[in-house]
């Protein structure tokens, strides 16, 4: 479960496991995942203290456990995340030793939807076509759209569809990967659900988090999703051939990325018409030898 948002593994479904019975997607593609009788629970006012500031917003993200549910209380809700995240990142570490022995570089995309991580991975892997072996771990809600169009390359791909869940998770991978196979020395690129919420405390074993961010978007994203810039290593200003139309400030999006990781990496691209195409592949190419 998610203790951001509360998400469970719905009708998880990965590519070429037809056989796992829980999966609702296996008889009923969009058929959504049986769910118990649900209880009425009568919720008190006390229940809910946000934070109130003078301008009037209410601030629901203070707190020992840096988020709010109703009818959980702080150390509850602190419990349950530490209790998920411990072991999901045991099987995410496992997932690194195993990436590390075979010295390959393994990325998580991370943006909101609709940033072009698709487009962008699909232009990735023409211009690495004959430079290096890569795979490609789609996740989504539903649908294998995006893995038919990173196979439509000639790049081996499998989907992971999360069903009601709204990130990826270390097992997730773990269950993907052997059923991928790559050689030594490739890149794995993780493309996971559009959120930039729940991905960030999700360790799937990937070397770097790669944040993409679109000049469609608002230049103070990474102000309004701070734990997701500050998690990733590298952010990628996406469709910068779209800037004479659009207002969009590129210095005050790249001060807003740089007040929440002073360290993060950034790189202005197109994906469609090319710009920052070649920076991006020596940043892959540095990566892959370090």
């Amino acid at each position: 479960m998610c203790t951001t948002c509360g998400c469970d593994r719905g009708n998880l479904y990965i590519e070429g496991d037809e056989r796992n019975p829980h999966s609702a997607f296996r008889s009923a593609p969009f058929a959504p995942a049986r769910r118990p009788p649900q209880r009425i629970i009568r919720i008190e006012a006390g229940d809910f203290a946000p934070a109130e500031h003078p301008s009037g917003q209410l601030d629901y993200g203070q707190g020992e456990a840096g988020t709010h549910a109703p009818g959980l209380s702080q150390r509850k809700m602190v419990e349950i995340e530490i209790d998920v995240l411990s072991k999901n990142n045991l099987i995410a570490r496992r997932n690194r030793e195993r990436f590390h022995s075979r010295k390959q570089l393994v990325l998580n995309l991370v943006s909101s939807p609709g940033s072009g991580k698709t487009t962008l991975l699909t232009e990735t892997l023409t211009r690495l076509r004959q430079r290096v072996a890569c795979a490609v771990i789609e996740g989504d809600q539903q649908t294998v759209n995006d893995a038919e169009r990173i196979r439509a390359t000639g790049t081996p791909a499998i989907q992971v569809n999360t069903g009601k869940g709204c990130h990826l998770d270390a097992r997730m991978i773990e269950d993907a990967m052997q059923r991928l196979p790559l050689e030594e020395g490739g890149i794995m690129f993780i493309e996971n659900v559009g959120n930039l919420v729940c991905p960030a405390g999700f360790d799937l074993g990937e070397r770097h988090k790669v944040a993409v961010l679109s000049v469609t978007e608002g230049e103070d994203k990474p102000l309004k999703y701070p734990h997701m810039f500050a998690a990733a290593s590298v952010m990628l200003l996406n469709k910068v051939d779209l800037l004479p139309y659009l207002n969009f400030d590129v210095e005050k999006c790249l001060a807003a990325a740089r007040e929440v990781n002073p360290e993060i990496e950034i790189l202005q691209i197109s994906a469609t018409r090319g710009d920052g195409m070649d920076a991006w592949l020596a940043w892959l190419e540095a990566q892959r030898c370090a």
